[in-house]
């Protein structure tokens, strides 16, 4: 997970959230990331990630970077969109990570005073 810079929203319109898939689908492309889930939210957003190479921290950065720099000049800003590192959490197994995965996305949805958009929820 990983959340705006003050916890503001890191989406200005759905173009904003396309272009974030675009950046997300790149950098699977370029890492070999396995994507299986994800959920955009307004200011932040959750994927599940299988990674085959110990490459995590360098995609990641890269896709926020990416993802950044895209975001300031199509809506001509300037600065950090993101706040601090992803929080990350393994797991043993693909089992329960869709276990985990699914009572993760339960209780944000219901904490949350965000929902997710339904158009941009992948679901396994």
């Amino acid at each position: 997970m990983c959340r705006g810079d003050r916890r503001e929203a890191i989406f200005r319109s759905d173009a904003d959230r396309l272009l974030m898939l675009e950046t997300l689908l790149e950098t699977c492309e370029r890492t070999g990331f396995l994507l299986h889930s994800y959920v955009l939210m307004p200011n932040h957003y959750h994927l599940l990630l299988e990674t085959p190479e110990p490459n995590l921290v360098a995609g990641m950065k890269w896709f926020q970077g990416t993802y950044t720099q895209r975001f300031n000049v199509r809506n001509r800003l300037s600065g950090h969109l993101f706040q601090g590192r992803c929080v990350q959490g393994l797991s043993s197994g693909p089992h329960r990570s869709v276990r985990q995965w699914s009572a993760t996305y339960r209780a944000t949805d219901h904490r949350s005073r965000t929902r997710p958009i339904p158009e941009f929820v992948l679901e396994i």
